[in-house]
């Protein structure tokens, strides 16, 4: 199904997004707009809703029983929550990468390459071109160009997240979604995560859930802010974080509650 040009004006735009696990209202009516090479921050205390909206824009959650999406989620001219939509196509257009590093328990390489040949490349020139310039993209070939046939889980915690990283640009997204992806890692690492994240901006729509308010304040140029399954404010960070509109925006960045 395809939408109206008015609506192609955003990366992904949602339309009275109401999700439910069972009978559990999670998500009441999320109307938000995602602006292309922009990075948005989902905030918000636990349990609010943030990583299950982000799981609503590449159908991660239709592996959950009894789950169920109403509204519309557009992504490229499509609402992609109409059942003819692929999910397996889907996530080749919307990455994932998750709190914890999902390395494979094989080589860096292979890691890399994978993506790829499950998609039927299996020409090893262009693999390896593949490999070189993910791990390039991730910030990450110059400490491992010479152990690519090493096991990735032998890699160190950052390590591996911006492999994972490398290994969702293999199969050439536009939006890339993080689930707190530097909420596990020491600060040198969350650094090098961070500045990774900002780098690549310049080619992708990303949007990130974090808890940490100071990485949002850094790294995000929008910020959504969840608070019992809705999103009470929206809009460009440093208003968000310096002139919020509600009081509950305001306590929770101050870290009255969360």
């Amino acid at each position: 199904m395809k939408v109206a040009q008015t609506k192609r004006q955003a990366v992904i735009q949602t339309e009275n997004l109401q999700f439910y696990y069972d009978t559990h209202h999670a998500l009441k009516n999320i109307n938000l707009k995602f602006e292309k090479q922009k990075i948005t921050a989902l905030i918000g205390p636990s349990g609010c809703g943030k990583s299950t909206f982000l799981r609503t824009m590449n159908r991660m959650n239709d592996l959950i029983p009894k789950a169920c999406t109403k509204g519309a989620i557009w992504i490229g001219g499509e609402n992609i929550t109409d059942s003819s939509i692929d999910p397996v196509e889907l996530r080749k257009k919307v990455g994932m990468v998750f709190q914890h590093a999902s390395v494979f328990p094989f080589s860096i390489y292979e890691n890399i390459a994978y993506g790829p040949r499950i998609h039927g490349e299996n020409n090893k020139k262009v693999l390896d071109n593949i490999v070189e310039e993910n791990l390039r993209a991730a910030a990450l070939w110059d400490e491992v160009k010479d152990q690519l046939d090493k096991n990735a889980t032998g890699l160190s915690g950052g390590q591996q997240q911006r492999l994972t990283i490398a290994r969702t640009l293999a199969t050439k997204p536009n939006i890339i979604l993080m689930d707190e992806p530097t909420s596990a890692l020491d600060p040198i690492s969350t650094t090098k995560v961070e500045e990774l994240i900002m780098s690549l901006k310049e080619q992708y729509t990303i949007v990130i859930v974090t808890h940490n308010m100071q990485q949002a304040a850094r790294i995000s140029d929008y910020t959504a802010f969840f608070l019992n399954g809705e999103v009470k404010e929206y809009g460009q960070t440093a208003k968000i974080f310096t002139r919020p509109v509600f009081s509950e925006t305001k306590d929770y960045i101050a870290g009255k509650f969360g």
